[in-house]
Order: structure tokens, then sequence, then C-alpha cells
């Protein structure tokens, strides 16, 4: 019986480059299509010694792990015998069993210290995520990897790897797989790349998950994430699906209005951008209807605030580390400060940078061009342009020498507490 694969999974699968990579989206089945691989290469070569490696042992064990073991239960059809695994968590290894034999062993590492990654060797490399990383890191832990693809087998004669990943821009995939080729077109002949789209898997995901997605994503996320395109997500303007007419509301604060105020701790230069809650054609929208930009400290922004509006019910979503640090000479933190006076809802640690973004570009623009993110510029005009202006830096993150980031992180706390979309496992969180 024949695996039931996709169309790119079974491109992948036809593949006899040393290198191959799987560059898709979201559920695409990129980590199914590598764990197969392992399973026909065991099937094949009994004793192969093969390895995993993930940007992290959390990773390891909450994808991997599961998703070995999903593939054996299908290839146990293909094989003509039952196909388990036995997996040892404190050693980090898979043993890839078939009809009651072990035919290999899965030897699992997580890349986030590449110089661990040492004292074994294997014929075969499945490296997964690689991408989510920084580049730098992304690079140091192939160098290591390429160094344990010293097994020598007379039935395996060139050692291969596999790269399954969602695109991060331009990052280390796009310059191992395309940039080096274009640079090197005479390597062209050792490297595969298969584009994988989410769509193409659609038979295996929920009706309503693909939707959801474009509902939620920006649109250039969506060609990285959705379609595996590899595109530009850190350069030019930070926040662009922003258009200052299009996400424009003339929406004031009304007396039974509860207030959500994002807010960001800055001695000096603390901001909190004011938010109201509505519902149009059973969708939630969100619109910043004023701003507190450039109070001293924790204490001078609660006055501002309980002065501005004494009978309003109040939620802060404030900077995590207002937990940990004090603006003021105060001996309380900035939270236990806030605590006193208003609810807060505060996260034990801040987001991800590029997941704060794609939250707040999601709600500014998503890829069916639906708007949920309004600004009274009239009201907030440091929020306005701050939305407008700011850009990423040269080093791919949000600058932040312009003066005008504090409103955009202070809207982001509050944007990715109450709708926020989290990039790094790979799975949709939608809320809202």
């Amino acid at each position: 019986m024949p695996l039931n694969l996709n169309c790119p999974q079974a491109e992948f699968m036809a593949v006899t480059t040393p290198f191959s990579g799987f560059v898709g989206g979201y559920r695409s089945g990129k980590t199914f299509i590598g764990c197969v691989k392992l399973w026909k290469l065991a099937a094949a070569h009994p004793g192969i010694k093969l390895g995993y490696f993930a940007p992290t042992y959390p990773q390891v064990r909450d994808i991997f792990y599961d998703t070995i073991e999903e593939v054996g239960l299908e290839f146990s059809d293909h094989a003509g015998m039952a196909c388990t695994v036995d997996i040892n968590k404190s050693e980090h290894s898979v043993k890839l069993i078939i009809g009651g034999e072990v035919y290999a062993t899965v030897k699992c590492r997580s890349m986030e210290h590449p110089h661990r990654i040492v004292g074994f060797e294997i014929s075969h490399a499945l490296i997964d995520e690689i991408d989510c990383m920084k580049k730098e890191k992304a690079d140091q832990a192939w160098k290591k990897i390429v160094a344990r693809m010293s097994a020598v087998r007379d039935d395996y004669k060139i050692n291969t790897v596999d790269f399954t990943t969602t695109p991060e821009g331009f990052n280390w995939m796009y310059d191992f797989f395309v940039k080096q080729l274009k640079e090197k077109p005479e390597l062209k002949k050792f490297y595969s790349l298969v584009k994988a789209s989410t769509l193409k898997n659609r038979k295996n995901l929920p009706d309503d998950y693909i939707d959801k997605l474009y509902a939620t994503y920006p649109a250039n996320l969506v060609d990285a994430y959705v379609n595996g395109d590899f595109v530009n997500l850190t350069s030019g303007g930070v926040y662009t699906c922003y258009d200052r007419t299009l996400n424009n509301t003339d929406r004031k604060v009304k007396k039974s209005d509860h207030l959500h105020i994002g807010m960001d701790f800055n001695v000096g230069k603390m901001s909190a951008i004011v938010h109201v809650e509505d519902n149009f054609n059973k969708l939630k929208i969100t619109s910043a209807v004023n701003e507190f930009m450039g109070l001293l400290d924790t204490p001078a922004m609660i006055k501002a605030i309980t002065s501005k509006y004494p009978d309003h019910k109040i939620t802060i979503y404030p900077d995590a580390s207002g937990q940990n640090r004090k603006s003021s000479n105060a001996s309380e933190t900035d939270v236990s400060l806030l605590k006193k006076y208003f609810r807060v809802n505060a996260k034990t640690k801040n987001p991800f940078v590029k997941d704060r973004i794609a939250s707040v570009q999601g709600l500014l623009c998503n890829a069916n061009d639906v708007r949920r993110y309004f600004v009274n510029d009239v009201l907030c005009p440091e929020t306005a342009d701050s939305l407008e202006q700011q850009v990423y830096d040269k080093q791919g993150k949000p600058d932040k020498t312009q003066d005008n980031d504090h409103p955009n992180d202070a809207l982001g706390y509050y944007i990715n507490n109450q709708f926020p979309i989290k990039l790094k496992t790979g799975r949709l969180n939608i809320d809202g």
C-alpha cells in the first residue's frame, strides 16, 4: 500500500541529491516527510545511523517524537509489517523497529548549543526548522552537523542531508539553497529544493485551518508561512500594513467603554495607548483613541490615567519587564504599583519581537484585506506617526534610535496579549 503523500512530498521523496530542502508553509507536512525518509532509509539499509536536529530539545520532544511514531504507523502498511518506535528521552534517541527488529537508531540533538553536537557519526541527517534560528547560530550548527556525516557503508556510498523548514525571510536556507547556487552554479547538481504550500496539504488539515490563517496573518506572512516563499520580513518599514487613511477612525471614548491600555516602561519616556473594542458584523475590532506620551515614571502615568478616566473600567497590558523593574524611586515594581489602581493583564515574559509585530500587522490588515485595528490620528498623533515611520535597522531589528518605537511597543503588548499570533512553533494560535 503506497504512503498517502501530497504532491510536494512525493516530489521530495524522488530527490536523489546529497542536500535536499523541503521549504513549506505551516502544516505543509515538512517534518512528516522528513520522517518518511528516515523510515525508508531504515528499511532499505538496516543498521544505518541516522540523526535528527531541531532548534531546541522541546521541539524534539513535542514535534519529532510524535511525528516519527505517527509515520511508523502509516509505514507499517507500506512495509507489510509492524513499524514501531522505542523512544529513549534521557539519551535523546529513537530506535526504528520493523517486524520486531531494530533497523536503525536516530540520534536527536538540539542545535541551540552547536558545540555539543559531537561524539557520533551518521549517514543521513534530518535538520528541522533551521530557519527559526539566527543565521550565525544556524551556520555554527550546520558546521557541527556536517562533521558528523562520516559514517561509511558499502550500501550507502554518499551520505545525505534533508532540510525541512518554514522560510524565515532571506535567512540561512535562502543563502544555502538559492544565493550560494547563484554564485556557484556548478554546485547545482548536489542540491535540490522543493517548495510546499500549506494549500497542498489541505486534505490533512481541519476544514477551516487555512481560512483562519488568511484571516489572521498579513499578506507578507501568508507568502512565507502559507505559500512557503522566501520573502523580505526584516527590512524597510516595520508596520507596512498601516495606512493612515484606511486604518483611520473618529472613534472616541464613551462613558460605558472598557479601556484597554498598552503600556511601555521607560524612565522619562513612558508611553501608554488607550484602546476600545467593538464588534462589527461579528468581527471584533479595536481602536486607539488616546495616548499618554513622555511621562516621567509609573506614578506620573497612574495619575494621568486616573485623572483622565476616573470612572472607567480599565485593564493595563504592560511591558512584562515591569514586574521586575522600578521606573521611579519607589520601593515597588512598576506592575505592583499599577495593580493598586487598575486591573493588570501582564505576561510572565514579553513575546518575541517578531510575534508582537506579526500580531499588530495581522490586525492592521490581514491577507483577506480585512482591517481590525484603527487609529484616531487626531487624538493619537504620535501613535500614527510611529506606525508610519518606524523602520528596520541594518541588523533586521526594529530601529530604536529615532524615538518612534515606544508607542509601537506599548500598543504591541496589548495586541499580542489579546490577539496573539505565535510564530516560533509553527502552530496556529488565534484569539479575538
